[in-house]
């Protein structure tokens, strides 16, 4: 591979009478150089106009591949050169992205052999390193073109090869016309980033509209209102650290009779693949509950349902099903790992729990039940442990001590529920300041009013 950096330019050589072949013609004439000045001048506006062209194709372009087929033209143009091409890497290979060749059958080689050579080096580059490229180039022209080369550099990282070749055995890449060649290297760069740049954000924009579209589907699977369950005051609410979260919490009248399943539950992870699994559990465990199994008996079946798709899915799902019965108001439950429900009855806070392995840990697990006769003035509260794992910017959590001493202090005021959750949601996002929500929260208030209500 040839190439030179000088940049005087040659003395003009003209035919002597004499024997004495070519001399060195000793001046010019002052019309001369007016016309080489000229010249000169007209190459200068030449190039510049070319390489504006390019800086307003390059500003406005949303096609690559139209902005590519200018970049050998321009680069064999700047530098007076007989052709160029342009490699790009694709993966782990090479293309050839275009070439430009327009002058036929000088010296012995056509633009059409000039394509058929490079070509070849793509099919020969795949047994030898990438780093050749340049020898591999040069072999497949040969002798018959002087052959120049520079780099697509993009983040510091080679992504292609821009050469240009002649012809003219007296040719010479000055150093101006490297500075050309590079300047239209760079802006081949530029433009394959606006391209790469321009394919994520609508990688992006289209990701937000699924994931936009996931959590309005995950909004309606929600509660859009609380039930009116005679004797109870209700209040709920799901925060999801992102636009798709795993908590879940429902109200599921039981076969059209007074009793109500009351339910929470929170994915292992958050995002996407979380909610997809919980919209999953939410279907199974409406069926289950239809059917009208007791609480233990709807989680050990669903714990069956669904234990070999968490399995290959490496995730378990915590629920906590409750059934209440307004005419007894008697509360069953049974937990599959999940926090316990805390308790209010006046003096203290309790927590209502059974035993119960993670829904998808084993496939025989087996769940206990509870019962709990509330009284008017008792209230429950079902939460997720996005509340007690709230952290603040010191790395401290909102645990489960301070979540109970809001709850007492919210009972102690004789708060209705609506109330209790705000006021607990205050609490919790006064204790983390600015800092965001790391994890899904979820929050069910239920507060046992008096029989003449």
């Amino acid at each position: 591979m040839s190439s030179s950096v000088s940049t005087s330019f040659p003395p003009i050589a003209v035919k002597s009478s004499s024997n004495a072949g070519y001399q060195v013609k000793p001046a010019l004439k002052s019309q001369d150089f007016r016309h080489l000045l000229h010249r000169f001048s007209q190459e200068q506006v030449k190039i510049q106009e070319l390489l504006g062209n390019l800086a307003y194709a390059l500003r406005s372009f949303n096609n690559l591949n139209q902005f590519l087929e200018l970049i050998p033209l321009v680069a064999s143009t700047i530098t007076d050169t007989d052709g160029a091409a342009l490699f790009l890497a694709k993966g782990d290979g090479l293309k050839l992205e275009v070439c430009h060749c327009p002058i036929e059958g000088r010296h012995g080689i056509s633009s059409q052999q000039i394509r058929h050579a490079l070509e070849r080096v793509i099919t020969t580059s795949r047994d030898r390193p990438k780093s050749n490229l340049d020898s591999l180039v040069s072999e497949a022209l040969g002798n018959q073109l002087h052959l120049f080369a520079t780099s697509v550099v993009q983040k510091n990282v080679v992504v292609g090869r821009l050469y240009v070749f002649s012809r003219a055995a007296a040719y010479t890449l000055t150093e101006t016309r490297q500075k050309l060649l590079r300047l239209v290297a760079d802006q081949t760069a530029v433009a394959l980033e606006q391209h790469n740049l321009a394919a994520q954000l609508l990688q992006k924009q289209r990701q937000d509209r699924e994931l936009e579209i996931g959590a309005e589907i995950q909004r309606q699977l929600l509660p859009r209102s609380n039930p009116n369950i005679p004797g109870l005051d209700i209040a709920a609410c799901c925060h999801a650290a992102n636009r798709v979260g795993g908590d879940y919490y429902d109200f599921i009248r039981i076969n059209h009779s007074d009793r109500w399943g009351i339910v929470i539950g929170d994915v292992m992870g958050k995002g996407v693949p979380a909610g997809l699994i919980m919209t999953m559990t939410r279907g199974m465990l409406r069926a289950e509950v239809f059917n009208g199994h007791s609480p233990s008996q709807i989680l050990s079946h669903l714990n069956q349902a669904m234990y070999e798709d968490l399995e290959k899915s490496h995730r378990f799902l915590t629920m906590f099903y409750s059934e209440y019965d307004p005419a007894s108001s008697c509360l069953r439950y049974s937990n599959a790992a999940h926090l316990p429900v805390l308790w209010w009855r006046s003096p203290k806070v309790q927590g209502l729990d059974t035993m119960g392995a993670l829904i998808g840990l084993e496939s025989n697990s087996e769940f206990e039940e509870g019962r709990v006769k509330l009284q008017p003035g008792d209230v429950l509260l079902y939460y997720t442990d996005g509340v007690t794992e709230a952290t603040n910017q010191t790395a401290d959590r909102f645990d489960e001590d301070q979540l109970r001493l809001c709850l007492q202090h919210a009972c102690q005021q004789q708060y209705s529920a609506q109330q209790i959750l705000e006021y607990i949601s205050h609490r919790v996002q006064k204790f983390i300041g600015t800092t965001y929500y790391q994890d899904d929260m979820t929050l069910v208030i239920l507060k046992v009013l008096e029989r003449d209500r």
